[in-house]
């Protein structure tokens, strides 16, 4: 068993509260090399357990490979396995002295691309991988465009497979062009690109030998220094009430709280806030945060947050500053990308989930769908398929306080569902995106809606 398996020195729970998080996932086309990168990037950052390894090695054995097959640590679906490919979204958690990582490793077959969208929803950066000996395909671009329309900060480019090119400059060079100019039209803010060999381990953890022509990060240092932002003052403050806790009891008989993740920013005791959508206003007179009370509150923490007036508040409000309240509407604008086997067809009747709220919805119009190749759009295909992206117009039975995606990922989201079986049909982002939307329809176009 070598000793590379188990870290040198374990971090303390001190360091790791001194790290910052970067949640990233990893995407590419079939047999890019998705999971032989996570595997390597885990192993050499002595990130994997002794057990883990062996059991690897026994998997490797079995099939009659010498060494062991490192993308085996990802794929841990026994027909992952048996098939060498990635099915499901593969999660790690992982940590060095300088960052703890949260690492999706997501599918790279067409049929399993609506993957990428639950895996990179969250993430900070996302990892393209492309085989040096394809260049940028079809697949490098759908995974580009997705991550360009979760507005996902940064992209890596990892070029795969440079031993097999003879570890040739130019031809890491015409990939990065082609990918970062593609990108670029896209909207994507930051592209790196890395040239790497996963299976040797070529600038995945460690410098490679064999390309000093290249002067950039290793993907590992790469990880460990971008920037990742989480500056509070910036976000539009919002709480999506999950649970009203009304305990009534000797101790507690006038006890009423709203108790939610805070989706975005941060909220004070005395702040002014409104209840949407009813739009009453009122203010903060405490918050509770794991039983104990405390002055301010801010993204990712489970609160309860008491108010001064006794209002009406109930699961599926979300409660915001009231100097900085979204516009309610039942007219949602959107793009999207389909990810049910069943198609999204103009005048589907579905359940729109935004937030902890879910309302009665119809498809009003699809005005268009994202041709990938030279992100052209196809004015009114009348419905979406599987792993399709267009634009959607949406009229909700009841109005909801949405974000645009762009000023905001948690509020300015939604998921479309099949009202008759619970089926996610579609993810949907708020607002314009690199696939702009058609004209608006004439209102005499829209007679004849129910709600």
């Amino acid at each position: 068993m070598t000793s590379t398996t188990e870290p040198t020195e374990p971090l303390s729970v001190e360091q790791l509260s001194e790290t910052t998080l970067l949640r990233f996932a990893t995407a590419g086309s079939v047999d890019d090399g998705k999971s032989t990168l996570v595997g390597r990037l885990l192993h050499d950052s002595k990130s994997v357990l002794a057990d883990q390894l062996e059991a690897v090695e026994r998997a490797s054995a079995s099939r009659g490979q010498d060494a062991p097959d490192l993308a085996l640590l990802t794929d841990g679906l026994r027909a992952e396995r048996e098939q060498g490919i990635t099915i499901d979204v593969a999660y790690r958690y992982f940590a060095t002295p300088r960052r703890r990582f949260i690492l999706a490793d997501t599918p790279g077959h067409v049929q399993y691309t609506r993957n990428m969208v639950t895996g990179a929803s969250t993430a900070e950066l996302t990892v393209i991988l492309v085989d040096a000996r394809n260049g940028v395909v079809e697949q490098t671009r759908r995974h580009a465009a997705i991550a360009a329309l979760l507005r996902v900060p940064h992209v890596v480019l990892a070029v795969n497979k440079m031993d097999l090119v003879g570890y040739e400059e130019k031809v890491f060079a015409a990939i990065a062009e082609e990918f970062t100019a593609y990108a670029t039209d896209l909207g994507v803010p930051e592209v790196t690109a890395v040239p790497i060999s996963a299976l040797v381990g070529d600038n995945v953890v460690e410098p490679s030998a064999h390309m000093d022509w290249y002067g950039g990060p290793t993907v590992l240092e790469h990880l460990e220094t971008v920037p990742v932002s989480h500056d509070l003052a910036h976000c539009h403050a919002r709480l999506p009430v999950q649970y009203v806790i009304r305990p009534r009891s000797a101790e507690h008989p006038d006890y009423r709280g709203y108790a939610g993740q805070i989706a975005a920013g941060s909220f004070r005791v005395g702040d002014p806030v409104t209840v949407l959508p009813s739009g009453r206003t009122t203010r903060i007179s405490g918050i509770d945060l794991l039983g104990t009370p405390v002055d301010v509150a801010w993204t990712t923490q489970s609160v309860t947050v008491l108010l001064e007036d006794d209002i009406d508040v109930s699961r599926g409000d979300l409660i915001v500053p009231s100097k900085d309240a979204p516009a309610t509407t039942q007219d949602v604008e959107a793009t999207v990308c389909h990810v049910a086997d069943a198609p999204l067809t103009v005048g589907h009747r579905v359940l729109l989930k935004h937030g902890t709220r879910t309302v009665k919805a119809i498809v009003k119009d699809i005005p268009s769908r994202l041709t990938l190749d030279d992100l052209s759009l196809h004015p009114h295909p009348g419905r979406l398929v599987a792993n399709d992206i267009g634009r959607v117009k949406i009229r909700t039975a009841e109005p909801l306080p949405v974000d645009s995606y762009a000023g905001s990922r948690r509020t300015g989201s939604f998921i479309l569902i099949d009202p008759s079986d619970g089926t996610t049909l579609t993810a949907g982002m708020v607002g314009e995106s690199f696939a702009a939307p058609e004209p608006v329809k004439d209102a005499s176009e829209e007679d004849g809606w129910d709600f």
